[in-house]
C-alpha cells in the first residue's frame, strides 16, 4: 500500500509538472510548429484545455497502471528477503562463447538483410522486418554474453589486468555489465530507434526529396491549338523570373505515341533537357532507343537491373521497325512522365508524328520546362506568378511549381516530423535516465565497497579514474552501438534517395551526443561528490 502511494504521488507531481512546464512553453513550441509546418503567418496562442485534460488523464491511467504492477510484483518477494538482497554474494557472471559469436553473427546478417532490401531494391517488408528482428536479437545476445565474454578475456591477459587499478575496473564492469545487459539492450534500441526516426523524417522534409521525380522548378503543358494562351503564361513564367533575379534554361519536348502506344521522344528535345540538367548530349542511330525514366522506381529499376530487354517492336502507322535499346538511363530527365518513355532518333520521331497527323490523331502536349538551380528561393516569384494567372481569369492549376511542391510535402510530413522528433527526445531522455537511475540504485553498495578499498590505499585520483571508466561504459557503450546501426540505417535510406543525407544524420548525432556528453560530466561530477565524501 506505501508503494502504491507513492508512486500515485510520483505521478501526480509529474503530470502538474509536465503540463505546467508544457502550458510555459506553449509559444515556443507553436514557433517552432510554424516553422516546421511552413507555415508563412505562423500559429496563434491558444489554450488548450482539450489536450491538458487528455494530456492528464492518459498519464493519471498510465502512473496508476505502473503503482499497480509495482506493488503486484513486490508481493512475489517476502520483506526480509527484499532487505537482505545486497547482502547476497552475487555468482562469478558467465557468458557462453558460442552465443558470443552468435550476436556477432546475428547482427550481420541483420545489417546485410537491410542493406539487400535497400541496394536491391527488394521492396519486402517481412524482409525489412526479418533484418531488424536479427539485428535486434543480436544486439540482446551482445550485451548479455559477447560483453562479459570479452570482459573474462581481459581478465586472463594478466599484464593489462594487473596493470595499476584496471584489476578493479574490469572486475566491477563485468557485474556491472552483467546486471546491466538487459538494460544497456534496451537504452541501444530504444536510442537507435529514437536515431534513425527523427533523421528518416528530416529526410522526407529534404527538398531533395521533392526534386527526385521532377528536377524542373517549373513545367507548364498545352496542347499545340493552346499555343496562344500557353505563349501568355510562359511569358509571365519569364518575366517573373527575370524580375526575381534568378537564372533559368528554358526547354520544350512534346512527346508522342506510336500506333502500338509505345511512348515516344525526339532526340533533339531530350538533349535540350539534359543539358539543362548538366548532362552530357546523346546520339542515336535510326534504329537505336533509350530507355529514360518517368518514376523513381523505373530509375532505380534501370540502375540496379539494366533494361529488361535489348529491342523493341515500333510500329509507326505503316510500318513495324526494331530498335536496339543503347542504354537504359539512371536519371529522370522528360518533365511529368507515366510509363515507358523511348528516346528515338529525330527522323524516326517525324516520321511516327506524321502518320499520326495523317490519321487524325489529336494533337499531344508540349512541356515547357524551366530549370532554376536554386528553386527554394522562388516562394515570392511562384506566389506572384499563380496571382497573375488568376488574376486574368485564367487558373494556374496547369504550372507544376516545385516550390510549391515541397511546400506541400513540408507541410504534409511536418506533423510526421514533430511527433517523431517528441518521441525521440522523449525516447532518449528515457535511456538516458534509465542509465542514470541505474547508477544511483547500486549508489549505496559502491559506497560500502569504495569505503573498504579506500583504506588500502585507494586514492581520489585513482577513485576517479575507475569511476570514469565505468561511467564511460555505461554512458556511451549502448550508444555506440544505437549509432552503429543508425548508421547504417542511413546508409540503406541514402540508396533509396538521391540527395545527401549525411547533414541529417550528423545533425542527430552530433545532438544527441552532445546532449550526452553534457549527461556524463553531470552525473560524473554528483557521482564522485558522494563517493568522495564517503571516503574521506
Amino acid at each position: 500500500r506505501m508503494l502504491f502511494i507513492e508512486n500515485l504521488l510520483i505521478g501526480a507531481a509529474a503530470i502538474v509538472a509536465g503540463i505546467g512546464t508544457g502550458v510555459l512553453f506553449s509559444k515556443l513550441i507553436l514557433l517552432i510548429s510554424a516553422k516546421v509546418l511552413a507555415v508563412d503567418n505562423g500559429l496563434p496562442f491558444y489554450f488548450p484545455l482539450k489536450a491538458l485534460l487528455l494530456t492528464a488523464a492518459a498519464y493519471a491511467v498510465l502512473f496508476l497502471l505502473i503503482a499497480l504492477f509495482s506493488s503486484v510484483m513486490l508481493r512475489k518477494g517476502t520483506l526480509l528477503a527484499l532487505v537482505k538482497a545486497e547482502e547476497s554474494p552475487k555468482p562469478q557472471p558467465k557468458a557462453s562463447p558460442w552465443l558470443a559469436v552468435l550476436a556477432v553473427l546475428l547482427i550481420a546478417a541483420g545489417y546485410g538483410v537491410v542493406m539487400a532490401f535497400a541496394v536491391l531494391q527488394i521492396f519486402n517488408f517481412l524482409l525489412l522486418f526479418g533484418g531488424v528482428a536479427l539485428v535486434i536479437l543480436g544486439t540482446y545476445f551482445l550485451f548479455t554474453q559477447f560483453s562479459v565474454y570479452f570482459m573474462r578475456y581481459l581478465q586472463k591477459k594478466e599484464r593489462f589486468f594487473f596493470r595499476k587499478t584496471n584489476l578493479l575496473t574490469i572486475s566491477e564492469l563485468m557485474y556491472r555489465i552483467k546486471d546491466n545487459a538487459v538494460m544497456f539492450f534496451l537504452v541501444s534500441i530504444i536510442s537507435a530507434s529514437a536515431f534513425t526516426g527523427i533523421g528518416t523524417t528530416l529526410a522526407i522534409g529534404d527538398p531533395g526529396l521533392s526534386a527526385m521525380e521532377n528536377p524542373y522548378a517549373y513545367t507548364y503543358p498545352y496542347f499545340e491549338e493552346e499555343a496562344k494562351l500557353g505563349n501568355q503564361h510562359l511569358s509571365i513564367i519569364r518575366e517573373e523570373l527575370e524580375k526575381g533575379g534568378f537564372d533559368y534554361n528554358e526547354t520544350s519536348v512534346q512527346p508522342i505515341f506510336s500506333a502500338n502506344g509505345m511512348k515516344l521522344v525526339k532526340l533533339s528535345e531530350y538533349n535540350e533537357l539534359i543539358r539543362s540538367l548538366g548532362y552530357p548530349a546523346e546520339t542515336l542511330g535510326e534504329h537505336e532507343a533509350i530507355l529514360t525514366p518517368s518514376t523513381v522506381t523505373e530509375k532505380n529499376s534501370y540502375r540496379i537491373h539494366g533494361p529488361a530487354y535489348e529491342e523493341i517492336e515500333l510500329e509507326t502507322g505503316k510500318e513495324a521497325v526494331t530498335l536496339q535499346i543503347a542504354k537504359a538511363e539512371t536519371f529522370i530527365a522528360v518533365p511529368q512522365g507515366y510509363g515507358e518513355q523511348f528516346v528515338v532518333s529525330d527522323s524516326l520521331y517525324e516520321k511516327v508524328k506524321k502518320t499520326q497527323e495523317e490519321q487524325g490523331e489529336y494533337g499531344f502536349v508540349i512541356f515547357h520546362a524551366f530549370y532554376v538551380k536554386n528553386w527554394k528561393d522562388t516562394g515570392d516569384a511562384t506566389r506572384a506568378m499563380v496571382e497573375r494567372f488568376n488574376e486574368s481569369g485564367d487558373y494556374s492549376y496547369y504550372l507544376n511549381s516545385l516550390y510549391i511542391d515541397w511546400k506541400s510535402a513540408q507541410q504534409k510530413n511536418g506533423i510526421l516530423l514533430m511527433v517523431s522528433g517528441l518521441v525521440g527526445i522523449v525516447f532518449f531522455t528515457f535511456a538516458a535516465s534509465f542509465v542514470y537511475f541505474r547508477l544511483y540504485a547500486d549508489l549505496a553498495r559502491d559506497e560500502q565497497q569504495y569505503q573498504m578499498i579506500a583504506k588500502v590505499g585507494l586514492s581520489r585520483k585513482e577513485l576517479g579514474t575507475i569511476v570514469t571508466r565505468q561511467l564511460l561504459i555505461m554512458f556511451f557503450l549502448p550508444m555506440l552501438i544505437a549509432l552503429i546501426h543508425s548508421g547504417v540505417a542511413f546508409v540503406a535510406l541514402q540508396q533509396l534517395v538521391d540527395f545527401s543525407i549525411v547533414g541529417h544524420s550528423l545533425k542527430i548525432f552530433l545532438f544527441f551526443l552532445t546532449v550526452q556528453i553534457v549527461y556524463f560530466f553531470i552525473t560524473r561530477w554528483r557521482y564522485l561528490e558522494r563517493l568522495n565524501k564517503i571516503i574521506q
